[in-house]
């Protein structure tokens, strides 16, 4: 008879808010990004992997794989820190001129990887953009290791930012929000809701997350917020707007 699984009880690392400076300055660059788009992600992917090496120590040395990473700065964030990081990104479009080195194309769904194998599983603003994002995520943990850590962030569709390049008059419905920004700027969005972009809700992600056996949820926090970032994702509702982006660190439980 088998005995079923229960989760082994993770210590909670004392992870304080950030600092106001430092949301003002990603802030910053953000509203800069479509005119310095490399000084806006070099910026992100280092505060991204702060943001693991809080809860997970120094990467050095481990095995690190980017879902999704696009033209690669997380990946060269990871490598310059001593990881053995690897980018597997599905659309060559975005990989830009000089993507890393051993990119992969890749779909997420579908990692050409072995079991267990990464010491960290990284996937940021990505699970808003694929159709069924509980195979992705059952695809992350697949490939990281007993005890490794995954960390997902996202930004959810009730964010002021939830429409991306539309936002925030997607509150007013998506496809009048699209034909505001070809008004504005001559030029079709890049996202189209229910094509590449889909409404990823906080509440019934959280839920899904907290039901599966196979990971634990370490923390669940505004991934940009200075003060309360775990408090306002306990509020149902105003979560879903004052959030702005989830982050996720999950730790996969032993088999």
């Amino acid at each position: 008879m088998t005995r079923p699984r229960t989760k082994a009880p993770v210590t909670r690392p004392r992870m304080k808010d950030p600092s106001l400076r430092r949301s003002v300055t990603l802030f910053r660059a953000f509203l800069r990004e479509q005119r310095d788009p490399a000084s806006c992600y070099a910026l992100l992917a280092r505060d991204a992997v702060d943001q693991v090496e809080a809860y997970d120590g120094p990467v050095t040395g481990r095995t690190v794989v980017d879902v999704g990473g696009g033209s690669g700065y997380f990946t060269e964030e990871f490598r310059g820190r001593g990881a053995h990081a690897f980018l597997f990104e599905p659309d060559p479009t975005e990989l830009g001129d000089r993507p890393p080195d051993a990119t992969v194309i890749a779909d997420g769904y579908l990692l050409p990887l072995q079991d267990a194998c990464a010491d960290v599983t990284f996937s940021s603003n990505v699970l808003e953009h694929v159709a069924d994002p509980q195979t992705f995520l059952s695809e992350l943990v697949r490939v990281t290791r007993p005890g490794g850590l995954i960390y997902v962030s996202f930004t959810n569709w009730l964010s002021p930012w939830g429409g991306h390049e539309w936002a925030p008059w997607h509150y007013l419905g998506a496809e009048r929000a699209r034909a505001r920004y070809r008004r504005r700027t001559g030029k079709a969005a890049k996202h189209t809701l229910g094509e590449n972009l889909f409404a990823v809700h906080i509440g019934p992600t959280l839920r899904q997350v907290r039901a599966r056996d196979d990971v634990t949820v370490v923390s669940a926090r505004s991934r940009y917020w200075p003060f309360l970032a775990e408090t306002v994702v306990r509020a149902p509702g105003i979560r879903e707007i004052a959030t702005w982006n989830l982050l996720l660190i999950l730790r996969r439980c032993p088999p």
